[in-house]
C-alpha cells in the first residue's frame, strides 16, 4: 500500500509541463486584456468628472475672493491670486495642467483643455469650460 502512495505521489509532485505554464498564461493575459479594455475608458471619464467637480469648487472659491476683494481676480493674475489668497491650494486638473482663467467682462470663464491639452477636441481630448459645467454637459 505505502508502495502505491509513493508512486501517486511522485506523479503529482512533478508539476507542471511547459504547456501547461503556457496554457495558463495565456489565460491570464486574455483576462487581464479584457479588464483593461473595460477599466481604461473609466478612468478617462472619471478624469473628466473631476474636472468638472474642480472647476465648481474654483468657481466657489472665486465668488468667496469676490466677497473679499469686491471683484474677481483679472486674467492676468487669473487662479493664482486665490492661492495666494489661501483659497484655493490646487489649481492643476486631472492631467496635469493649470485650469485657464479668463476674465470676460467680470465674468469668469475656467477651462480644462482635457487630455491633449490643446483648445478644441473630441471625446476624452474635448475641453471642459466653465459655461458647459454650468448647463450641466
Amino acid at each position: 500500500m505505502k508502495t502505491q502512495n509513493r508512486k501517486r505521489w511522485a506523479r503529482l509532485a512533478r508539476g507542471l509541463t511547459l504547456i501547461e505554464i503556457m496554457v495558463v498564461i495565456t489565460i491570464l493575459a486574455i483576462m487581464a486584456a479584457a479588464v483593461a479594455v473595460a477599466v481604461i475608458p473609466q478612468l478617462e471619464e472619471a478624469k473628466r468628472k473631476t474636472a468638472a467637480t474642480d472647476i465648481k469648487t474654483i468657481e466657489n472659491g472665486l465668488k468667496l475672493y469676490y466677497a473679499r476683494k469686491g471683484n474677481y481676480p483679472d486674467t492676468g493674475s487669473g487662479l493664482k491670486a486665490l492661492v495666494d489668497m489661501q483659497i484655493l491650494e490646487n489649481t492643476k486638473d486631472p492631467w496635469g495642467r493649470d485650469y485657464v482663467y479668463m476674465n470676460e467682462g467680470g465674468k469668469p470663464v475656467i477651462i480644462s483643455y482635457g487630455r491633449d491639452g490643446q483648445p478644441g477636441g473630441d471625446g476624452p481630448d474635448a475641453d471642459i469650460s466653465s459655461k458647459d459645467v454650468a448647463q450641466g454637459k
